[in-house]
């Protein structure tokens, strides 16, 4: 088995990200400011969404929600870092 410790973890806005790459994605561009900002609204309003549908108990329909919420913020942010 091969040894592949996690990454340190670099905040999604910071430039550094570029250095962190993936398996997939083996480059990373710079992101603008508007960006940035951009990116963190998203993530932020997801979280929010998220935090509220936990919120109101555990079930099979607020697990899915959640995880679609969490899909929603990543094609979004795909979208912004493309």
């Amino acid at each position: 088995m091969i040894d592949n410790p996690r990454p340190a973890s670099v905040p999604s806005e910071s430039d550094a990200r570029t250095v962190n790459n993936s398996e997939v994605r083996h480059a990373y561009r710079v992101l603008s400011d508007d960006e940035k900002a951009a990116m963190v609204a998203v993530k932020d309003v997801g979280q929010k969404f998220i935090d509220l549908a936990k919120g109101l108990g555990s079930s099979r329909e607020v697990s899915i929600a959640v995880t679609k919420a969490e899909e929603a913020v990543m094609w979004a942010v795909k979208h912004i870092t493309r």
